[in-house]
């Protein structure tokens, strides 16, 4: 099953709540970190709702 590694780009200062709760709840602590999760759609869905503030690949292992 493939992998999606998600790097955080953008900062949530003067974002919705929402947006930044999302952010944490993918697991970043800071900015420009990464990680990786299962390709699911719950994790494709929170990806979508800050696509503009992360970059993401599929990488496989």
């Amino acid at each position: 099953m493939a992998k999606l590694q998600i790097q955080w780009k953008r900062s949530t200062i003067g974002r919705p709540d929402r947006q930044d709760r999302t952010i944490r709840a993918l697991g970043f602590t800071k900015l420009n970190s990464t990680v990786v999760h299962e390709d699911t759609p719950q994790i494709r869905g929170m990806i979508y709702a800050v696509r503009h503030l992360v970059e993401w690949k599929e990488i496989e292992e």
